[in-house]
C-alpha cells in the first residue's frame, strides 16, 4: 500500500509541474546543532525570523505534530546562459531565480493541488515553499534531492544548482529516499568566486558578507566597505553558482514563468532611478524583486552605478541624491563621488601622458 501511494504522490508531483518528488522521514534535520551555532554567532545579520522560529525548524514536530514523512520536491528553473543585456554592466545583474514571475506563488499552487491528494488520501499536511520553519536543504538532502556543496547550496547531478525547492509534511508514512554522496570532492571554486568573502570555509556562510542578503535582506544602508565588491549586483548573486563544474549538466527548465520578462529585460541601471513608488509596482508586480521595495532597489543600484556608472550616469544619479527616500538619497551622493573619482584619475592620467 505505502510503495502504491508513493508512486502516485510522484506521478501526480510531476503532472502537477515538479522535475523531482522524494521522501524523507520528519525527524530532526542533521545540521540543527549548527544552524544554533550559526544564529548565535550572528551570521544570520538582520534575519530575525530565523531565530524566532528556531526550535520550529529544528523539529518538523513543532510545526505538524504526528508527521511522518517529509515530501521533498524540486522544480528546475534555469533559462540558459545569461542573456546579453541581463548579465551585462549597463543592466545590472539579477540573480537568475529572480528573473520572472515570483516563485513563492506559483510553488503555493502546485503545493495546494499536491495537499489536496494527500487530503483525499487521509494525511493531514503542512507545506511551505522557502519561507517556512524548515531546514529545506537538510531535509532535501536527507530525501535524496541532492547533497549540499561546500557554498551551503544544494547540487543535484542533473539539475546543478538551478531549482527551487518545496516541502510537505505529513502525517502519511511512506517509503524513504537515500541520501545522496557528496560529490564535490577536492573543489573549492565557489567559495573561491565570492566577491565578498563571505565564506568562512567548508559549508559556512557568514550572511552579513553575502551579496544577496545585502541586496535583499539587508533594509538599511549598505557597509560603505562592502559596496566596491557587490560590481553590478542589484538583487541576489549567483556568482558561486555560476562557477560550479556541475552546471555543465543542467538543462532548460520547462516552467515558462522562469523568464526574465521583455519589460525588465531592457532595463538599465540608470533607467530605475526613474521608478516612482507606482511605476516600480507595476513593473514588479508578479516578481520577487518586489520584496526590496523602491527604496531597496534603487538604493542597490546606486551601488552598482558606483561601480560600474559613467559620467553619462552622473545627472540622474544628482537627483536620485535628492530623493524624499534618505536611503536612496544616501547611497546615489555615494555613487557620485566614485564616478567623480574615477572621471578624475582618467583625467590626470591624460594630462600626464607624453605628447
Amino acid at each position: 500500500m505505502k510503495a502504491e501511494l508513493r508512486e502516485q504522490v510522484v506521478a501526480r508531483a510531476t503532472e502537477i509541474g515538479f522535475d523531482l518528488c522524494r521522501f524523507t522521514r520528519a525527524a530532526e534535520p542533521a545540521h540543527a546543532a549548527e544552524f544554533r551555532d550559526w544564529l548565535s554567532a550572528g551570521h544570520a545579520g538582520e534575519m530575525n525570523y530565523l531565530q524566532r522560529n528556531a526550535e520550529r525548524r529544528c523539529d518538523p514536530q513543532l510545526v505538524l505534530p504526528g508527521a511522518r514523512s517529509i515530501i521533498v520536491l524540486a522544480q528546475n528553473y534555469f533559462q540558459g546562459p545569461l542573456r546579453a543585456q541581463a548579465g551585462s554592466s549597463a543592466a545590472g545583474t539579477i540573480a537568475r531565480y529572480a528573473w520572472g514571475a515570483d516563485y513563492h506563488l506559483s510553488l503555493e499552487s502546485k503545493l495546494r493541488q499536491l495537499d489536496a491528494f494527500l487530503v483525499r488520501c487521509g494525511g493531514r499536511q503542512r507545506f511551505y515553499v522557502d519561507t517556512g520553519p524548515v531546514l529545506e536543504r537538510d531535509h532535501a538532502a536527507a530525501a535524496g534531492i541532492g547533497w549540499q556543496g561546500k557554498n551551503t547550496m544544494l547540487l543535484n547531478r542533473t539539475l546543478g544548482t538551478w531549482f527551487f525547492l518545496a516541502e510537505i509534511l505529513t502525517t502519511l508514512e511512506f517509503d524513504l529516499d537515500q541520501a545522496e554522496p557528496d560529490r564535490c570532492g577536492s573543489c573549492t571554486r565557489c567559495l573561491d568566486a565570492c566577491p565578498t568573502q563571505a565564506f568562512t570555509g567548508p559549508h559556512q556562510l557568514d550572511a552579513r558578507r553575502c551579496i544577496s542578503y545585502l541586496t535583499i535582506e539587508l533594509k538599511g544602508s549598505i557597509p560603505v566597505e562592502l559596496r566596491p565588491l557587490l560590481g553590478d549586483h542589484i538583487y541576489g548573486c549567483d556568482v558561486c553558482l555560476d562557477v560550479c563544474p556541475w552546471n555543465r549538466f543542467a538543462t532548460l527548465s520547462r516552467e515558462t514563468t522562469s523568464s526574465m520578462g521583455e519589460d525588465v529585460a531592457r532595463m538599465t541601471l540608470r533607467d530605475y532611478l526613474a521608478l516612482t513608488e507606482e511605476s516600480f509596482r507595476l513593473l514588479f508586480r508578479n516578481s520577487p524583486i518586489r520584496r526590496t521595495k523602491r527604496r531597496g532597489l534603487l538604493r542597490n543600484v546606486c551601488v552598482a552605478l558606483g561601480n560600474v556608472g559613467t559620467t553619462d550616469d552622473l545627472a540622474a544619479l544628482r537627483k536620485a541624491s535628492v530623493d524624499s527616500e534618505p536611503l536612496i538619497a544616501e547611497h546615489a551622493r555615494w555613487a557620485i563621488e566614485q564616478i567623480e573619482s574615477r572621471a578624475q584619475k582618467v583625467e590626470s592620467t591624460a594630462d600626464s601622458a607624453p605628447v
